[in-house]
């Protein structure tokens, strides 16, 4: 017989020892909005698109993240704005407030010190304090604790991590970390590669790639797990967090020869007609309505017909179709080893990426004194690494720089406008998926199921990456007082007609947004002398994103009360948040803000 087990009840239940779930964040980096296939891409994506389709998941159509990596897992890894938690720029200190210090402040927790508090424990009614036992692992790019150059020693590197400026993993709540400190790099010889607080000085051996090491550094960790609470056959099993950070798909081009020539002819079409395609495709999916249009080809990127170098062009793009193949396909290996230690089904699982399609062309020669020039170098074998996007060399290979650049970027946001660093929708907006077994079969046994539950499910709601921090500490039957982030588990148990409660707000180095219902409002910051500078008063645009989220028809003329209001609020929120003016510091005499135009870096 059916229980009587209202979806409160399962929540209860997973806050009890007995079945507190697991939870996997896996961030993507610099993907945007249409690189899944389960998100309108040609890209084979078959494991990710397992999590949106298998019955278990739901795909939200409208997350957001914070525009950037660094402040976009600054913003994961604490449920607060990316100022709010001392990242409001990038990770080099501002000196402008402890807003904008460049590495994560210590009077902000994060997720995994959040994980390991005591919480309130309810079994058959019986509420007691005990540890909340989450193991806490991590895996990839940190990006959140100082600065780490591409070109640093070992020496410096073991010196200066962990100092007060350069909190590592392990200072911050996880009990074990592989990864990298910085951005960037190659994917054969990452630079600050660490294990825990160890700087890994080995020349990695052949057949070494980054995404494949990260994604199998989380396999052992979890068979480790696994391990571990067989032997102590306890009841009540331990649970874990672990944070899967990959470097995929960003720069540089590293992938191997197999896995590019794959798709090596797939992009002699152009990237017009594969905008229109995914256009078409994410339609079809009903990731977003037929009224909305796609966004024109961007003003800076040629029409393909009047490209020289197709060929060049077909294998940047087929080589970052390989990057996010191989991540996947690591992904993959996750799902089996969780099958395999009979941990899947009590796994919640997040996928995301921290912003959109990047748009950085990368100089041609990393000539002394243009901030390419330190990830120049030698290879492993000792060759000398090409920076940047000479087309008369293929990328891919370890003695390569390259970037996919601005029209590629392009394909990758489709339909939205705009990239990585800016608050429009191609800058923010993320594929989001999310899968938990356990939701599913609880609600089974509850009594509770609705066709939508037990079928893969799409959720249009808006929501920002923090919320994902507030939704796990609810998971696990935390206070989510301290987090500015607000909790969507109730959609995960089938209640879709939740809605997020307070504005979303975005400001990274100057572009502003916030986000209030169906209505943004948007500023994208230029120079006067540049071309699009169109001399409107605070060139603020606003747009009805339940009729045009692709950002087409800018209603900010006409709606001069509704534009003064959002504006009002977006300065509330930014003082509260400490914002401060960008740019940050007054720019030399005669000199431009080269921020806001990537395609010329």
């Amino acid at each position: 017989m059916p229980s009587n087990k209202s979806s409160d009840d399962i929540s209860k239940d997973n806050m009890s020892g007995r079945s507190r779930s697991n939870i996997i964040i896996i961030l993507a980096d610099d993907l945007g909005f249409s690189d899944i296939s389960c998100f309108g891409s040609e890209i084979s994506t078959p494991n990710i698109d397992s999590l949106a389709n298998n019955g278990d998941g739901i795909r939200f159509t409208q997350m957001y993240n914070c525009a950037r990596c660094c402040p976009s897992r600054a913003s994961l890894l604490t449920g607060k704005y990316p100022h709010q938690a001392g990242i409001g720029h990038m990770v080099y200190d501002a000196e402008v407030g402890k807003e904008y210090q460049g590495y994560l402040r210590r009077d902000v927790a994060t997720i995994a010190e959040m994980l390991k508090r005591e919480h309130t424990n309810t079994i058959n009614g019986d509420s007691t304090k005990t540890k909340n036992g989450y193991a806490t692992f991590m895996v990839g790019k940190w990006h959140a604790g100082g600065e780490y150059p591409p070109d640093a020693t070992h020496e410096w590197i073991q010196a200066t991590l962990g100092d007060e400026t350069h909190p590592i993993p392990t200072q911050r709540g996880f009990d074990q970390f592989y990864g990298t400190l910085g951005g960037g790099g190659s994917y054969y010889q990452p630079p600050s590669l660490v294990r825990d607080d160890k700087v890994i000085t080995d020349t990695m051996p052949e057949g070494y790639y980054y995404t494949d090491a990260i994604n199998d550094e989380a396999c052992q960790m979890i068979q480790e797990m696994a391990k571990k609470n067989k032997k102590e056959n306890t009841d009540e099993q331990q649970p874990f967090f672990m944070y899967v950070s990959h470097t995929a798909p960003h720069w540089p081009l590293h992938a191997p020869k197999d896995v590019i020539d794959k798709y090596r002819g797939k992009y002699m079409q152009g990237w017009d007609k594969i905008r229109q395609e995914r256009h078409a495709k994410l339609i079809e999916q009903g990731i977003i309505p037929s009224t909305w249009k796609c966004s024109p080809r961007d003003e800076h990127s040629p029409p393909w017909e009047e490209v020289e170098n197709k060929v060049w062009e077909d294998s940047r793009m087929a080589t970052y179709a390989a990057q996010v193949e191989i991540m996947d396909r690591g992904i993959g290996r996750i799902l089996d080893t969780l099958k395999r230690t009979d941990t899947y089904e009590n796994t919640v699982f997040f996928f995301l990426s921290d912003n959109g399609g990047c748009a950085e062309y990368l100089n041609e020669n990393g000539d002394e004194g243009h901030w390419s020039e330190c990830y120049g170098g030698l290879t492993r074998e000792g060759k000398q690494i090409k920076l940047g996007n000479t087309q008369d060399i293929e990328p891919g290979d370890e003695d390569t720089f390259m970037s996919y650049g601005l029209p590629w970027a392009n394909v990758s946001n489709a339909p939205f406008r705009l990239f990585k660093a800016f608050v429009h929708e191609g800058g923010i907006a993320t594929p989001f998926v999310v899968n938990w077994p356990a939701a599913v079969s609880k609600t089974e046994a509850a009594g509770n199921i609705k066709s939508k539950v037990i079928n893969s499910r799409i959720c249009h709601s808006p929501w920002i990456l923090m919320d994902i921090v507030a939704t796990c500490c609810d998971l696990a039957g935390l206070s989510t007082d301290e987090i500015e982030g607000e909790s969507f588990l109730s959609i995960l148990q089938g209640k879709d007609d939740m809605i997020r409660s307070q504005p979303i707000f975005w400001e990274h180095q100057g572009n502003r947004a916030v986000r209030d219902g169906k209505w943004k409002l948007v500023h994208k910051r230029c120079n006067e002398d540049d071309a699009n500078y169109d001399g409107r008063v605070h060139g603020w645009e606003l747009y009805n994103m339940e009729e045009d989220r692709t950002e087409l028809n800018d209603l900010a003329s006409s709606n001069e009360e509704k534009v003064a209001s959002m504006a009002k609020l977006w300065l509330e929120l930014a003082t509260r948040i400490g914002v401060k003016e960008w740019p940050l510091k007054p720019l030399p005499e005669g000199e431009k803000d080269w921020s806001n135009v990537p395609w010329m870096w």
